[in-house]
């Protein structure tokens, strides 16, 4: 009851600095939650940065921002080894990849070497450095911000690096009172340091502790199950999902549980999940002559296929 009530006040000082966008803001809790990796893909100027810096203070979490440019190295993410002449020795200083959250901004602008070199981070929460494994913070989560592929000056990520994320999700345009709301009083980003304190660290790292320990029964197993089968076997996808998909997609449903404040995972929470975890691990594997217009409404089709528990 204390989890709920917690995650209700912090949904509630996050729509305060994120107007118009609950949903992208619940799913953001989850993908937290979940111990997960986040995607925003949208347009420039739809508030992917400011959702990115709401969750992380909204949880306490100390982070460091990074412009992905063309030029960007992979040691300015990791950090570089120094020579310091006083000890006669190397001194490795830390890039701002070791923070708990690294919000990646414009991600795909980095050129395809600079994007992998997350990939060791993302999987295995160290990184190897001179010859050195070097662990980062705990928690440890990226928050990257993308541009859709048609922009000039991007570079597709490739599904390795889309596989590491567990959740891609797009903001969308305001409604009209939220738009009216913005454009009487401004940018709502100042707003974010009042996040700070909302919870902490420590209180994220037991929310996720609780996740791990909701029930998931058998037949909702077999449901997840089915719907991986589904889309390695059905019309819809030219490829199915991995393991990791399904590991991935079990993992949100039970942090939407602990949201919703139960203490079980329903087939409603894997379906209220779904479309953000699957989605991008099945972009660009339509099968022709679907008549599926895009991957969204490919996902669509594949939950209505399969029946529910």
């Amino acid at each position: 009851m204390q989890t709920r009530r917690e995650l209700a006040a912090l949904l509630v000082q996050l729509n305060t600095v994120v107007v118009g966008q609950p949903r992208a803001v619940h799913d953001g809790v989850v993908c937290l939650l979940a111990g997960g990796h986040l995607l925003i893909e949208d347009r420039p100027g739809m508030g992917k940065t400011t959702l990115a810096q709401a969750l992380a203070r909204g949880f306490g979490l100390h982070f460091a921002r990074v412009q992905f440019t063309a030029d960007l190295m992979p040691s300015d993410l990791t950090g570089v080894s120094v020579y310091d002449r006083q000890r006669e020795a190397f001194h490795f200083h830390p890039g701002p990849l070791f923070s708990q959250v690294l919000l990646a901004d414009e991600i795909n602008r980095a050129s395809p070497r600079t994007q992998s070199a997350l990939l060791e981070a993302m999987e295995e929460r160290h990184v190897s450095v001179d010859g050195q494994t070097r662990a980062l913070p705990a928690p440890f989560v990226v928050i990257a911000t993308q541009n859709p592929q048609d922009q000039a000056g991007t570079f597709p990520l490739p599904e390795s690096q889309l596989d590491r994320f567990l959740m891609r999700i797009s903001l969308g345009y305001p409604d009209r009172s939220s738009e009216r709301q913005l454009l009487r009083e401004g940018d709502r980003r100042a707003r974010s340091p009042a996040l700070e304190g909302a919870l902490t660290p420590r209180v994220l790292e037991t929310m996720q502790r609780e996740v791990q320990r909701l029930h998931v029964s058998e037949a909702l197993l077999d449901y997840v199950q089915d719907l991986v089968q589904a889309s390695r076997t059905g019309p819809g996808f030219t490829q199915g999902l991995s393991p990791r998909g399904a590991i991935a997609l079990v993992q949100a449903a039970r942090a939407q549980a602990l949201l919703a404040g139960r203490d079980y995972v329903a087939p409603d929470d894997v379906q209220a999940v779904a479309p953000q975890v699957i989605g991008h691990r099945l972009q660009g594997r339509l099968a022709p002559d679907t008549g599926l217009a895009d991957t969204a409404a490919a996902v669509r089709a594949l939950l209505a296929s399969v029946p529910l528990p």
